[in-house]
């Protein structure tokens, strides 16, 4: 991909997660804790360790494995967004959690010394990568030998309700400056595993079927993607919301469950 074409694409990528930083703490932190968690869980963080939570953004896994480290410990929390890092610090804070730096950054790019951490985690960050060779790569670079990769994933829009919402409405707001980044895009991981196991990171796949609930129609579209086709012009963005009526709430616009089949990659660097 031509140098141009990345940098518009992480600049507009960048000014996406600015927009939504408020709402993304105000709507989905909460809805994403089951993800959080199995993260966290299948991360298993010893006292100790040097952790990297790659796209961070409002800093719930990084908060949580802060507390397992300890304060013997270090998590260096990374994002693009310094919305989304603005967040996250004041979480840190609040949570007077001073193990844990923060950076701007992004995956395939990582602000970090070689071999530098013991443990990679990446919730439902990966899909965005511009240039997903550069990622495995650098995972590769600052992992330690032995060192663990954990990242969650969405699947596809037939078995992911929260991709096909949103896959959906952006149908109606215009062509990204990247194609096949998005919630989505790895659906079928297998490809990244394969760039993984090139750079020495051996990888495989687990899936639960994870979920949350919003009351009505309203609340979904304005967490999911009121910011995001705000631009819109009015009867465009109605189009946008009649497609997604249409296609999940054929039946009224009330309480709604989405579930969401999650895929975790599991990696282990090579010694």
């Amino acid at each position: 991909m031509a140098t141009d074409r990345k940098n518009e694409g992480l600049e507009w990528q960048r000014g996406v997660w600015n927009r939504i930083a408020d709402i993304y703490q105000r709507e989905i932190d909460a809805r994403f804790v089951p993800v959080v968690e199995n993260v966290i869980a299948r991360g298993a963080l010893k006292p100790g360790q040097s952790v990297l939570d790659l796209g961070t953004g409002t800093g719930a896994v990084a908060a949580q494995a802060a507390s397992l480290v300890g304060m013997q410990g270090h998590v260096v929390a990374v994002d693009l967004s310094p919305a989304m890092l603005a967040a996250a610090q004041q979480r840190f804070m609040a949570q007077n959690l001073s193990q844990i730096t923060v950076r701007e950054g992004r995956a395939e790019d990582i602000p970090a010394e070689d071999h530098a951490f013991d443990v990679v985690l990446a919730s439902l960050s990966f899909m965005y990568l511009l240039d997903r060779a550069a990622a495995a790569r650098e995972l590769a670079r600052v992992l330690r030998p032995g060192g663990r990769l954990v990242a969650a994933v969405w699947a596809g829009a037939d078995e992911c309700d929260i991709v096909l919402f949103q896959q959906t409405a952006g149908q109606f707001a215009g062509t990204p400056p990247v194609p096949g980044v998005g919630p989505g895009s790895l659906a079928d991981p297998s490809p990244f595993l394969t760039l993984l196991a090139d750079h020495g990171i051996t990888a495989y796949v687990e899936r639960e079927t994870l979920g949350f609930e919003f009351a009505d129609f309203t609340s979904a579209w304005d967490a999911l993607a009121g910011v995001t086709t705000a631009h819109l012009a009015s009867e465009r963005q109605q189009e946008a919301k009649n497609a997604v009526k249409a296609v999940m709430y054929p039946d009224g616009e009330g309480p709604r469950r989405f579930r969401n089949v999650t895929q975790f990659i599991m990696g282990l660097r090579d010694r």
